[in-house]
């Protein structure tokens, strides 16, 4: 089969390599999938970096996040077993954590259903305890675990402020259903927030982001809110003043989703019964703003590390080279 290799340490165009290998045996416990669609996300890029909390041994495969097919024909849910990531013809999964995929998504929004959305789930309804009626400030709202904030939030009924980069990523943030949209190239972030909230700053605050991000969440969070820390795209990891959160009155809120894999898997089925039922009734459907075949796995990786892309980008095998839609 083919699947990308990284042997070398760095930037995901330039030591992903896509090689023909064996098919990767499943251990115990553990079964076969063929790969339908690999959502591509940020931990990707870091893995490739050796930036990320999870180290495999080299040569690995990346891929977190798969729709794939089961022997008996079942597709699924999965986070397949490194180092024989989702960026392959086939990888391996634990048997006792796969879910099944929606029947209302395709291939490529059920890959992109899983990491992000359960992401945002805990993280507004599990930690933040979001409430209908409440402001909810999403940083990279265009992103792939953005966008999955801003619909989730949208779903509970939250008035959504969407912080994004660009005009193009605004016109995105606009079309998935943001109240108010801020480009931060262009306006200020601070003073916006304050006159979209009449003041009162945001109940909630989604930052994937860190950095300059986080620093701006402080200045706008309003009495008794909450940030919730999902991660550092910006490569920034902030210092939390905590005389500020106390004058405030502001709870920091972190987010590690994987940790309920093993503290509460329970929960992580209760989650997907609930975007499920989301995305049957339309309320949740990931955006998937390219669909690339496996030959353009490592140019992807990279657009996704560099920050140009919107929503996101998912692998499907079963395409062709050059026929990317």
């Amino acid at each position: 089969m083919q699947a990308w290799q990284v042997h070398q340490l760095g930037e995901p165009s330039q030591v992903m390599q896509l090689q023909d290998v064996e098919r990767p045996v499943p251990g115990e416990g553990q079964v076969l999938l063929k790969v339908r669609a690999a959502n591509i996300n940020f931990p990707d890029v870091l893995m490739c970096r050796g930036h990320y909390q999870v180290r495999p041994p080299l040569p690995f495969t990346p891929g977190v996040e798969i729709c794939g097919e089961t022997e008996d024909g079942r597709r699924v849910l999965a986070n397949p077993a490194l180092p024989h990531g989702g960026f392959a013809e086939y990888a391996v999964a634990d048997a006792a954590a796969l879910l099944p995929a929606p029947d209302t998504l395709d291939d490529a929004e059920a890959a992109a259903l899983h990491i992000g959305y359960q992401t945002g789930w805990f993280g507004l309804h599990r930690r933040a305890r979001l409430e209908a009626g409440e402001t909810l400030l999403v940083h990279a709202a265009a992103g792939g675990v953005g966008s999955a904030a801003v619909q989730l939030g949208k779903a509970a009924g939250a008035t959504v402020i969407g912080v994004v980069g660009g005009a193009d990523k605004v016109a995105v943030a606009r079309e998935l259903g943001c109240d108010v949209v801020i480009d931060r190239l262009t306006q200020d972030v601070i003073a916006a927030v304050k006159e979209a909230t009449g003041g009162r700053g945001a109940d909630v605050i989604y930052d994937p982001v860190g950095g300059e991000a986080y620093t701006q969440s402080t200045k706008v969070v309003a009495f008794e809110g909450r940030i919730v820390v999902v991660g550092f795209a910006s490569g920034s990891i902030p210092s939390p003043a905590l005389n500020h959160a106390l004058v405030k009155n502001y709870a920091i809120l972190g987010l590690h989703w994987g940790l309920y894999g093993t503290k509460s898997p329970k929960l992580i089925q209760h989650c997907h019964e609930q975007l499920t039922e989301l995305a049957a009734r339309g309320a949740i459907k990931p955006l998937v703003s390219e669909r690339v075949p496996l030959g353009g796995g490592a140019a992807a990786v990279q657009r996704v590390g560099d920050g140009v892309t919107t929503g996101r980008v998912v692998v499907v095998p079963s395409l062709e080279n050059g026929a990317a839609a």
